[in-house]
């Protein structure tokens, strides 16, 4: 039930402050939520303009795009954080840790320029070719009023001993200018018989990245100057009036706390290329195949110390590095036959594997943070989002339409039918040991567990959801060390080691569409997901240690929409894996 009255110092108010509780041993992780998160006000100005000039063979493109976006960030004033390790705990007040926090309202700036040339030359019949060069710039965060991000010096990720705040001014990195990105693709006809057309396509392509987005993560976190979080250990709840007081924001002159970029940080960048060959089967009908690929190269990534033994100056950092790389390849079918006698379809398949240092750059998601002094491969496995196979098909059929003048004739006639089937293989779980989120090092991250010998990875049994569980006893807690408790090394599981479960789920709908007026029209449609009612289950609690270890707990749907309802997902009727459900809508098109 609601809380009565929430814990707050004079003058937080519930417009102003936000509450968190945490209890660890409920399934997954349990949390109460009370209160606003940030209030963001969004401003961007883009100046976009393109030039096309037709010479000969050659058809020439020239584009330009501007972008400047000064968002007002205003994060709740006031947050407070308290941690359980169950509920007895709970109850009696017993907290093993939390956190109190203040932040300020900046209004950021952030600028991106991008210019580019092509050229498709039509060499023959049979072979074109088009080929160009952009270039990009993404301008180092700036500010129009409240602090900005801090610039460090003295910068080494595998040693801070010597880091230094920048002075006030300094930009949190330096801009690159040398970013071009060199494009080129080819499509040669091998035949010219439009029923047995047979089209080799191939293309190579760089593709520089913004680095926008995890300063945006990085401004949410509460760092000098832009914020502080005061953490509280093994304490009394509620807290003292002194505990729970606003914390003053340290200034920028301080590495206390600290979240920077590597002052040298360079754009990431991605190469890809593709070679594919397509097959008429007669005019209306066509089957291709397709080898895709793409390698990530310095993304962005996060590390998280905490009282590194580097600068026992620090008690917390984050800093921003261009640790990360991915690679990405896929075999693509693809069969498809355009409308022709009522009837069009669409069926492909993918055999894709994904592989990275981690899928994400910020702090949100500890198990793809950095992990510098140790193994640099360590977290090096299939993506967070790496789906071994999927198969998917549509088809689309115009119901036949009956002659005459009556009027259920004219009910019966224009309708169509759709129908979409997917079918898809588990996506990775990263099993995580609930009892650990720091190395004896000071780097913060998820902790895996130790595999124990011969054990089943999996349960399988009638009595789990989807008759499937990881099995608990395959798992351990890595070594620890005897003074700090902390742990010496990361566990022996492999990052994203376990598969969860696979989805499939069949949609189908019937529309019609009624001529109205001149450009005026009115369609009706009837859609129904998941015809079946097929249950598609959610990945297994992946948090070793904690209760619901290794059983799923709610539908994929639920899941895909951000588990709690309400919490902000898109909802779980319009995702993958829901229940069945129908829907019926009238849309006027004029």
């Amino acid at each position: 039930m609601p809380l009565a009255n929430l814990p707050y110092p004079m003058p937080i108010t519930a417009n102003t402050g936000n509450f968190s509780l945490f209890i660890g041993s409920l399934t997954n992780g349990g949390e109460l939520l009370v209160g606003p998160e940030n209030r963001i006000t969004q401003r961007q100005v883009n100046a976009v303009d393109g030039l096309s000039w037709q010479k000969g063979s050659h058809s020439l493109k020239f584009g330009v795009d501007y972008r400047r976006l000064w968002p007002l960030l205003a994060p709740v004033e006031y947050r407070q954080v308290v941690n359980f390790v169950n509920v007895p705990s709970a109850e009696t007040g017993a907290a093993i840790g939390g956190r109190v926090g203040s932040a300020t309202t900046p209004t950021m700036l952030f600028r991106n320029l991008g210019a580019y040339v092509q050229d498709t030359w039509r060499v023959n019949a049979r072979l074109n070719v088009t080929y160009g060069l952009r270039w990009d710039v993404d301008f180092a965060p700036g500010v129009l009023s409240g602090p900005n991000l801090p610039a460090v010096t003295g910068y080494n990720l595998a040693n801070l001993a010597n880091l230094g705040i920048a002075p006030v001014g300094t930009p949190p990195f330096k801009t690159t200018f040398g970013n071009f990105a060199p494009r080129v693709g080819a499509a040669y006809r091998i035949s010219l018989d439009q029923k047995r057309e047979t089209v080799l396509r191939g293309g190579f392509g760089v593709f520089y990245d913004l680095v926008s987005s995890e300063a945006g993560n990085l401004l949410g976190s509460r760092f000098p100057p832009l914020g502080f979080n005061a953490f509280l250990h093994h304490i009394a709840f509620p807290y003292s009036a002194a505990e729970a007081a606003v914390p003053p924001i340290p200034p920028s002159g301080t590495i206390a706390d600290i979240l920077a970029f590597n002052p040298r940080l360079q754009l990431p960048y991605t190469l890809e290329w593709n070679l594919s060959l397509e097959q008429s089967l007669g005019e209306q009908q066509a089957i291709s195949a397709s080898y895709v690929g793409a390698s990530g190269r310095r993304l962005l990534q996060t590390t998280y110390l905490s009282s590194p033994a580097s600068n026992p100056e620090i008690s917390v950092g984050q800093f921003v590095d261009n640790t990360s790389s991915s690679n990405y390849q896929a075999l693509q079918l693809q069969f498809r036959r355009r409308l022709s006698r009522g009837l069009q379809g669409l069926v492909s398949y993918t055999f894709s594997h994904s592989i990275d240092d981690g899928s994400a750059g910020s702090a949100g998601v500890p198990s793809n943070l950095s992990t510098p002094g140790g193994n640099p491969n360590a977290n090096r496995a299939s993506s967070d989002f790496d789906i071994r196979h999927t198969w998917t098909a549509g088809v689309t059929y115009d119901l036949p339409s009956p002659a005459g003048r009556s009027l259920w004739k004219f009910a019966a006639r224009g309708w169509s039918a759709d129908d979409f089937l997917v079918v898809r293989s588990a996506v990775p779980v990263d099993i995580t040991d609930v009892n650990f989120s720091i190395y004896n090092s000071g780097v913060v991250g998820d902790i895996r567990p130790d595999l124990v010998p011969n054990q089943p990875l999996y349960l399988y049994s009638s009595t789990y959801p989807g008759g499937k569980a990881f099995n608990p006893d395959a798992f351990q807690d890595p070594p620890v060390d005897a003074n700090t408790g902390n742990p010496v090394r990361q566990g022996t599981t492999p990052r994203n080691f376990l598969r969860g479960f696979g989805a499939w789920q069949w949609d189908c709908a019937v529309h019609r569409q009624f001529s109205i007026h001149e450009g005026w029209k009115l369609q009706f449609r009837a859609e129904m997901f998941n015809v079946l009612n097929h249950p598609n289950f959610a990945p297994p609690s992946n948090q070793f240690g904690a209760g619901g270890f290794g059983v799923s707990f709610q539908t994929l749907g639920q899941y895909l929409a951000g588990s709690a309802v309400g919490g902000g997902g898109f909802s779980s009727l319009y995702q993958i894996g829901s229940p069945r459900s129908i829907q019926l809508a009238l849309k006027l098109i004029f």
